[in-house]
This record gives C-alpha cells, structure tokens and sequence, in this order.
C-alpha cells in the first residue's frame, strides 16, 4: 500500500499490509464493541456525527491536502469534497431517528409492526477517486443505523484511509465503531466469510464487483455493490447548447474525468452536432491543466500510471477502429500522469470507446438520428447508473428520462450524489442503493413483530 504522488510520480510512503494476527484483533474489536454501540441512541450518535462534521470543516485543508497529495484531485475539489463529508453526517445525525422509526401497520394482532434493527458489522471495500466521500457516504447511515463498520479503502489512498479513522477517534467514537483495516484484496475476500461480518459494500469496478458478490453470496452476505457507470448525457435539437455544453464541461472533466457518474457518453441529435462540438472544444480547450495544489487548476492528473495507459490504449484501439479526434489529447510530456483533455467523434457500436467506461478526462461524441434514437443508444449499454437530458422541453424531457435504464436521470442538470436522494445503478452498475433513507435501510434487518 502506498503513496504515489500522482503530479510528479515520486514514491512517497509505503504501508505493510496487515498480518492475520492484527486483522482477527481488528474483527474481535468491532464484534465486541457491536453490542454496545447498538445500545446506544439515536441522540448519542448524532452528537458523535456532529462532532465528526465539525472536525471535517475545523480541518478541512488538512484532509483536502491529503486527497490532493494521494491521489491528485485539484484542491478546490478536495476541499468540496470534505464539506460534503460533513453535510452528509450532519443530514444522517438529524434524519436517522426519523428514518428508521418503528412502523405500526394494522393487522390481526392486539399490536403489530416493522422495526429496523442493525445487522451487526459491514465492511466496506472503497475506491480511491472519492476517497472521502466514499467511505462517508456509506458510514454516516452504516453507523447511525446502528452497525459497526470496517474499512477496506484503495491501495493508493492509504493515508486517506488512516486519515478518516482518525477523524472518528478525535470526535470520540467508541473503540472498535469503526476501523481501518491495512489489507489487500485476497485479505478481503477472506473476511468476507467470517461470521462477524454480516454485510458487505462495494464501490468499485464491474470486475471487483463480481469477486465480492461470489464471495458474499457465497457466505449468504447482504451485499450493496455501486459499480462503474458509462452515463448517457443526452442533448437534444431544442436545448439551450451552452448550457449544455457549460454542464457537460463540468460532468466529464470533474475530477479529471475520474468519476463513475461523469458525462462519458454524448449522444447528440444530428441536427445540433456540429454546433454542440465546437462549443465542447472551446470550453475543453481552455481548460487549465497544472498542479493540483495551485488553485486556479481545473485539471490534475490522473490518480496512477496504470489508469492513464488504459485510458489511452481504450482512446487509440476506438481511432484505430474508425472514430475521429475533435479534440486530440493525450499522455502529456513530463513528469506526473497527465492526460490532456480529448474529444472524440463519430463513435459507433463495437468500438472499445462505445462499449466500455473510459475513467479519466476523455469525452465520446455518438450521433443520433433524432430523440428516439437518442434513448436508444443511452439504452445500449451494459451500464446503468447515471443519464442526463438536454431540452427546453421540460415535459419531455421528463418523458424521455423515464425511459432511460439507470438509476438516477437528471433534466437540464449534471448526475450528482446527494445525501437526500437514493444513489445507485441497474444492470452492470450493480444493486442496492446507498444514501437518503433506502440507502439507510440496506444494512438494518426489516423485522416484523406482531404481539396477540
């Protein structure tokens, strides 16, 4: 597990990963403090998720320089990210009660209803491009609920990792609530099947996806899995383009594109292509790309060689098979893993750019014949996570979003996570959902009980 400074590749710090001594110490810890944190109410945990916000804001540079450091997210993203961080514990210390209240329903009995107690401990495998956000966004509603939590965070973002549980012991939380587990993936797969862990969340890639789905279903594990995404962002003849195009400027290159809900596929009504492209170059090509730490950067690198090489082998394999360059990026020269921002055009079926999710700062124009068309080729994916839709046409727009095969569709705006709204995917962006409270109600057991 290390630190690889992605603006200048320097190796910066390496962790050992842990031995089974120190990992069966971790699970006797979260197992023995599980009864008593359940104990606990409503109001004691809210005070414990205030205090974790209040230590996100007191400190946000500190764990904005982190993000910034392990995995180069610009700093004005890693210092947004951390407030929503604590939005996100703030909105569960003050919903949670609420969400999971005792539900009276009418039947036979003298007394009967649904309660939501917690399932136990969860372990959470986590990604490095929200290394923050991530693992909050499960934790906050995790914990509230009532489990204990285990973190299994990315190989490349270990301070991340040992970062956020410090933040939880600084705001008081109770040895063993929650922990950072220093472990690899085959680790992980074998914790998975111990009976102290009663559920499991992912997000990650579709391939990481299956593993910890075999091996969860395996062991009959409750599992909630937010996998990749190649998010349709639909524009149609009538739309106001340079709000579109403002909008789709933002989706793609957040983050340096590195997002599962970025705008990674364009489908464009012919009859506006051309006009919408050249607005896209535009704003694409006065795009900042330098050091991260420097805040007028709108584009870092990439978080790892590795990702930057796969994305350009997916770009040159899609240009090789007949797709055009509208804006030719690429690896830039120097040190650090750069990837100028590219466009791409004339897409079709069969191309790795078209089949595929390309994660980093590359957008793919598909041209469609008209509206249907255009729902249809959002359709014609494995992927289901996130759609967009562009038009004056709020109505219809509506109408053609709910129509789209994904998990959230968003009329005249760019897909976001919000603690308020369910988030999540169908078909190959994987199940279950996380925030709101549907996301709370994932790890907590719907218990019946009916009293005569």
């Amino acid at each position: 597990m290390e630190t690889i400074n992605p603006t200048t590749g320097e190796r910066l710090k390496s962790f050992d990963t842990w031995s089974e001594q120190r990992v069966e110490a971790a699970l006797a810890s979260a197992a023995t403090a599980n009864p008593g944190w359940q104990a606990t109410s409503f109001a004691e945990r809210a005070r414990l998720f205030h205090s974790v916000a209040a230590e996100l804001r007191n400190n946000s540079a500190h764990y904005a320089g982190i993000i910034t450091l392990e995995m180069g997210k610009v700093v004005r993203e890693a210092r947004a990210e951390v407030e929503k961080c604590a939005w996100g514990c703030e909105f569960y210390a003050e919903h949670a009660e609420a969400f999971l209240r005792q539900e009276i329903i009418q039947t036979d009995a003298s007394s009967s209803y649904v309660s939501y107690p917690p399932l136990g401990t969860v372990l959470a495998i986590m990604p490095w491009n929200f290394p923050f956000w991530q693992v909050f966004r499960f934790a906050a509603p995790s914990l509230m609920a009532g489990n204990t939590a285990l973190l299994k965070h990315a190989s490349n973002v270990p301070q991340c990792a040992l970062a956020i549980e410090e933040i939880f012991h600084k705001a008081g939380c109770p040895k063993g609530v929650f922990q950072t587990l220093m472990i690899s993936a085959a680790q992980a797969e074998k914790i998975i099947a111990d009976p102290r862990i009663h559920a499991v969340t992912l997000t990650g890639s579709e391939a990481a996806g299956r593993k910890v789905a075999s091996a969860a279903g395996a062991a009959l594990k409750k599992t909630v899995l937010e996998l990749g995404g190649s998010d349709a962002f639909i524009v149609l003849a009538d739309a106001d383009l340079e709000q579109a195009a403002d909008v789709g400027i933002a989706s793609r290159f957040l983050n340096c594109g590195q997002s599962c809900i970025a705008a990674k596929r364009f489908i464009l009504v012919e009859s506006i292509a051309e006009t919408f492209i050249e607005k896209l170059k535009h704003k694409t090509h006065s795009l900042r790309m330098d050091d991260p730490v420097r805040e007028d950067t709108q584009i870092g690198p990439m978080a790892r060689a590795d990702l930057r090489d796969q994305l350009h082998k997916q770009v040159t394999d899609s240009v090789t098979a007949g797709a055009t360059f509208a804006l030719h990026g690429g690896p830039a020269a120097g040190p650090g893993f750069f990837y100028e921002p590219t466009i791409i055009d004339h897409v079709r079926p069969g191309m790795r750019a078209y089949e595929e999710e390309l994660f980093g700062p590359v957008a793919v124009v598909i041209r469609a014949k008209n509206e249907e068309d255009a729902v249809r080729i959002a359709n014609d994916s494995r992927y289901g996570l996130g759609a967009s839709v562009f038009t004056r046409d709020v109505k219809k727009g509506e109408r053609l979003a709910r129509h789209i095969q994904s998990g959230s569709s968003f009329v005249n705006g760019m897909v976001k996570s919000d603690p308020r709204l369910p988030f999540g995917g169908v078909k190959a962006s994987g199940y279950g959902r996380e925030l709101s409270v549907h996301g709370m109600r994932e790890f907590v057991n719907v218990k019946t009980v009916w009293i005569r």
